[in-house]
């Protein structure tokens, strides 16, 4: 089997997937003979998908990511062995994330979120505010990164819409539900190295079932995340119970402290300066040309890693590998009024990080990323 392909066990929806959701594609799944359906508009079938309600669900998601991004040392993998979901269509999810033997679960119930590492045997409760429940910030960050194609359809429908053509492409079976194949193409306005993204609707709940992205030159999606099978039902309540295992370190935050230590975490440092500038991430632009802009500590540009996971020269030497190291081995030098930088490219995406620690990333070419810093 290819090992970019993997099966994600999914028993329902209910967490908020971002954007660095992407991380997770799925191949085309259950596909079969065309259904026959009632014609619609593209804009119904686009409005319709974007607000429609997500009961509780269970279903199988299969992966695939030919993103072909560099696996740099210190950053944890974008592909997981297993992730399986619950909800019960309102107020409570589970995820649990399995890695090899190691499995992290996430239970959101109400005002409550509890997060469990097998690996270190340690939980974490959280309380949330009941205003902020729903916010993507104080929750934990797994529950952004991995979960149900449709909150990631609905997401990239609700960003490109306005700067696409957008039409009704057939139709498909996907976990042998029917379903209408929603085509975005973008606008000749638009700066993207992105060709198109399909939707596969399930014509019954108007859910999102199968997101694919596909860039220039081939014919198979560059990104791609479905269900391969799918059942609608209620979900047993005691799933979304949690009890921390005999012997786990419990540790006890509210909102405000989780966010603030989630940033400490992400910069390795509790300098006040670098943790503002670390979580200061900001969209430019919109539609195909949107581009997250940023910076990152000093800390993190010169840390070093183990001789083994650094560069060929450096492993056969014993010597430690350095993240600016890796950025002149990976990317390549450009300069400008933001100062010198390196631009790192794949067949979707394009990311450049700065000399002083600043980054700019997105599905567009180079100059794109170069105007957007060049504008800060």
């Amino acid at each position: 089997m290819n090992p970019k392909k993997r099966a994600i066990t999914v028993a329902a929806a209910g967490t908020a997937l971002g954007v660095a959701g992407l991380g997770l594609i799925a191949m085309p799944a259950g596909a079969g003979s065309e259904p026959q359906l009632p014609e619609v508009s593209a804009e119904e079938l686009v409005e319709s998908a974007v607000t429609a309600e997500h009961p509780a669900f269970g279903g199988t998601v299969q992966v695939d990511n030919q993103l072909g991004l560099p696996t740099l040392p210190g950053m944890g993998p974008l592909e997981l062995d297993a992730a399986e979901v619950h909800s019960n269509g309102q107020d409570a999810s589970r995820l649990g994330l399995r890695d090899g033997s190691a499995e992290r679960t996430i239970v959101h119930n109400g005002n409550t979120v509890w997060t469990y590492d097998s690996a270190e045997n340690t939980a974490t409760k959280l309380t949330l505010p009941a205003e902020a429940e729903r916010k993507r910030d104080q929750l934990p960050r797994e529950s952004e990164l991995n979960g149900n194609p449709a909150e990631l359809a609905a997401t990239v429908l609700d960003r490109v819409r306005e700067t696409s053509t957008v039409a009704v492409d057939g139709t498909a079976t996907v976990a042998d539900r029917p379903a209408y194949e929603l085509v975005l193409t973008p606008k000749p306005s638009e700066r993207t190295l992105l060709r198109e993204v399909r939707v596969a609707v399930d014509a019954g709940t108007r859910m999102p079932l199968r997101l694919a992205v596909h860039t220039h030159g081939t014919t198979e999606p560059a990104l791609q995340v479905g269900f391969s099978d799918i059942s609608f039902g209620e979900q047993p309540a005691e799933l979304f119970q949690f009890t921390p295992p005999a012997g786990a370190t419990v540790t006890e935050e509210n909102a405000t402290e989780h966010h603030e230590k989630g940033r400490e975490h992400a910069e390795g440092t509790k300098d006040a300066k670098d943790a503002k500038d670390a979580a200061d991430i900001r969209a430019v632009g919109d539609g195909w040309d949107t581009t997250l802009v940023g910076s990152v500590p000093g800390e993190m540009l010169n840390q070093q890693f183990g001789a083994e996971e650094g560069r060929d020269d450096d492993r056969r030497e014993g010597r430690p590998a350095d993240v600016r190291g890796l950025l002149q081995q990976l990317g390549k030098q450009v300069n400008g009024s933001f100062g010198t930088g390196y631009v790192i490219s794949t067949k979707v995406g394009t990311a450049l990080v700065t000399e002083d620690g600043r980054f700019a990333a997105g599905f567009v070419p180079e100059q794109v990323l170069i105007q957007a810093l060049e504008q800060e």
